[in-house]
């Protein structure tokens, strides 16, 4: 990196680690002021985590959540790749051969599939995603992936995420797309079911706890079924 690391606060497993979430906060599109660590984009994704742990840490979860060096993806630079890609690589070293998920909401989403193609992702969790028109799907390819986005979101684009899961479903392992019901952009009106949704699909995708059914309905139905489910 060519000035300060990124900060990653970490929540150990309980017990032997087995797999590791690295969480990712969103951002603007044009940014490069630092991320404090009162940002709420940052702030939102600390109670997120906190419940990921809680959820996964009895079966050897441990969960980092990353806070970038910068705030916006600024075009050609795309900031908060290379800062994802700089974590992915600590985890790997420390923790070699372990599962790792990606859990981004926002810009973060964005950026979770796009780091995606790095060997130890496993799967990756897109809340409320930036993807536009044109977002490349390669790195997806393998991957268990789930989409969730809020019906009334007017920060991004809930037809754009689903545009990017139709492409994404010639490459990804198994896709799955839930809407929610009269949630914007902030994931606080019904936050409990985001944080339902993303602890199930963790611990679906690192085999562990008890399945959830919402979830486990997704994948059983017909593969053009699985991108429009309300809940």
């Amino acid at each position: 990196m060519d000035e300060a690391e990124p900060v990653v606060s970490v929540r150990r497993a309980r017990g032997r680690t087995r797999a590791v979430a690295l969480v990712l906060h969103g951002g603007a599109e044009v940014g490069t002021a630092k991320v404090p660590p009162w940002k709420l984009a940052y702030l939102r994704m600390v109670p997120l985590a906190r419940a990921l742990h809680r959820a996964g840490g009895p079966y050897g979860l441990e969960v980092r959540l990353l806070r970038n060096r910068r705030y916006g993806w600024n075009g050609a630079a795309e900031d908060p790749v290379p800062d994802a890609r700089w974590a992915l690589e600590r985890i790997r070293a420390e923790h070699p051969g372990l599962p790792v998920v990606l859990v981004g909401h926002s810009m973060g989403g964005r950026v979770a599939l796009r780091v995606a193609d790095d060997p130890a992702v496993t799967g990756v969790c897109a809340l409320a995603p930036w993807t536009p028109a044109g977002e490349p799907v390669d790195a997806v390819a393998g991957r268990s992936v789930l989409i969730v986005h809020g019906t009334r979101d007017r920060m991004t684009s809930p037809r754009e995420s689903h545009a990017f899961a139709e492409r994404a479903r010639a490459v990804a392992a198994r896709v799955a797309r839930f809407e929610i019901g009269g949630e914007g952009h902030a994931m606080l009106r019904r936050s409990a079911v985001w944080t339902r949704l993303v602890c199930a699909f963790t611990l679906d995708v690192i085999e562990a706890g008890e399945k959830d059914e919402t979830l486990l309905g997704a994948w059983t139905r017909p593969a053009d079924e699985r991108l429009r489910i309300p809940v």
